[in-house]
């Protein structure tokens, strides 16, 4: 066993896949869940609701589609959301209009865009006629016309996200649509956070922004925009933080400025943190350093397996370092790399000291006299590990 395989050996992960990588937060509910999802993993949590949802319950539109719907029966009623569907019930029993309604969806199609809204229809007594295998509302359109809907009334519950095209391609069918407007997506109350967030991924302070609605998506990049800052924070998004959307829907917005997004199979909270855990501990720059395998992620290093939190000052300086493994890079460029350090020099020393000692094994980085610092980088190993 050579000197690198049993480095490989010991540096079998004691820690989360996440660990050392920070990861942005804008959805607005089911937040709490996401966030305790990648703090199990070992990400640290930047959390910044991009949108809040506002309840219409007492708001005039709801009450006038339920009454609608009431006076004159839908053929098809369409449930988008668990959320929006209970909350339908809901606002309806605060009516005193809640048996009518379910009596009145007991006798008609119920179609569900998934296994959550088929939840809270048969919590409600009620039964789904059918429910795409891929929770996508182009699989529901595509049935609705496929069976034709010329002549038919159709109650779709609303979410306050777009539907591109659903209710468009109904109407030119023939179909007569009701909206049934739940609740609605509004800016945040504090933007403070938002704009915490967005300064953050510029900086390149976080290593992932994950996205679980489109209007969250459509908000932050709005909001880039409303302070000038869209074309930085689209830098950032296409070349060093990892857009990570739970579904295809969720990634328009992006996708429309040109972002790349990385996104599960199946649209659901796991299988998004699990797709940070391959992609992000992928992104991360390894290095045979002194004898020691280096695992450069976010906000910490890997040596050999252990994990160094490192300050952000460190970090800048390591960064620098990385960009040319084994050269020299002299004190006025790491300077330069150095946020808010002027133009003394000393700045680079104490910076280097602390993070000398944070990777806890000073040879790693070697001081070349009068001319700056490099990274002891070993040659023979380099190829090991793709930095040819």
């Amino acid at each position: 066993m050579d000197r690198m395989d049993r480095m490989d050996r010991a540096a079998q992960p004691e820690h989360g896949p996440l660990a050392g990588f920070t990861v942005g937060v804008t959805a607005a509910r089911r937040a709490d869940e996401l966030g305790t999802l990648l703090q199990r993993r070992g990400a640290a949590v930047l959390h910044a609701p991009a949108l809040r949802i506002v309840q219409l319950a007492d708001d005039s539109e709801l009450l006038a589609a339920t009454k609608d719907l009431l006076d004159q029966a839908p053929h098809i009623v369409v449930a988008t959301t668990a959320i929006g569907f209970r909350g339908w019930i809901e606002a309806a029993d605060g009516w005193g209009l809640g048996e009518a309604l379910l009596d009145r969806l007991r006798g008609v199609e119920v179609l569900a865009r998934g296994p959550k809204v088929k939840g809270a229809i048969r919590a409600a007594g009620l039964t789904e006629e059918w429910s795409p295998s891929s929770e996508s509302m182009a699989e529901v359109l595509d049935r609705l016309l496929e069976h034709g809907v010329e002549g038919l009334r159709i109650a779709v519950q609303l979410h306050g996200e777009p539907l591109p095209g659903f209710v468009e391609s109904l109407r030119a069918a023939g179909a007569e649509v009701v909206g049934v407007p739940v609740y609605r997506w509004m800016p945040p109350e504090d933007i403070t956070p938002v704009d915490r967030l967005l300064d953050s991924t510029i900086g390149r302070g976080v290593d992932a922004l994950t996205f679980t609605s489109a209007p969250a998506a459509a908000s932050l990049l709005s909001r880039a925009e409303d302070r000038g800052l869209l074309p930085e924070l689209l830098n950032a998004l296409n070349h060093d933080v990892l857009a990570a959307c739970v579904g295809p829907v969720t990634a328009l917005p992006l996708q429309a400025h040109g972002v790349d997004t990385v996104q599960p199979e199946r649209f659901r909270l796991g299988p998004l943190v699990q797709v940070l855990c391959k992609e992000l501990p992928g992104r991360a720059r390894v290095l045979p350093i002194a004898g020691h395998r280096i695992e450069i992620r976010g906000h910490a290093v890997l040596v050999d397996g252990a994990l160094r939190p490192v300050p952000p000052a460190g970090m800048s300086l390591l960064r620098a370092l990385c960009r040319r493994p084994g050269w020299v890079v002299a004190r006025s460029e790491l300077l330069r790399a150095l946020p808010g350090a002027g133009r003394d020099e000393h700045a680079v020393e104490t910076a280097m000291a602390r993070l000398r000692t944070a990777l806890g094994t000073p040879k790693l980085i070697q001081t070349v006299v009068k001319r700056g610092y490099r990274l002891a980088l070993d040659p023979a190993a380099d190829s090991k590990y793709g930095n040819d």
